[in-house]
């Protein structure tokens, strides 16, 4: 049986306890560090005025050659971090994607959410 597809998460809801452990994601971010010994790559957005983190465990996109200060996709597993100081992405895919228009990227998504909210609704009107 395959694993439930990534829903898209935005940074400021993956540290929020939106994702539960073990749940698939996809999100995005500005590569700020890269720790190779470590296979960890640190994630970062910023929402309204606050500067969000997602830290990235890159163990299985490997060889990466990380480019600090672009954007990447990254779709995975949350997991709880060590010493318990948050979560994690196990990432099982780590893109750059450069370039990509971020406003126009939430709002798709919040369009996205928006259209399966209102599917979700009409389903449970209709009749059996």
């Amino acid at each position: 049986m395959l694993p439930a597809p990534a829903v898209f998460h935005f940074p400021w809801e993956v540290n929020s306890g939106a994702v539960k452990e073990g749940g698939s994601v996809r999100t995005f971010g500005r590569l700020v560090s890269y720790q190779p010994e470590e296979s960890k790559a640190t994630l970062s957005a910023q929402n309204a005025a606050t500067q969000h983190q997602v830290v990235v465990q890159t163990t299985f996109v490997e060889p990466f050659e990380p480019i600090i200060g672009a954007q990447y996709l990254v779709v995975g597993e949350i997991e709880n971090s060590e010493g318990g100081d948050g979560v994690m992405v196990r990432a099982r895919v780590l893109n750059c994607v450069d370039g990509v228009n971020l406003a126009l990227l939430q709002r798709a998504v919040n369009e996205q959410r928006s259209y399966f909210r209102e599917r979700m609704e009409s389903k449970g009107d209709a009749p059996p």
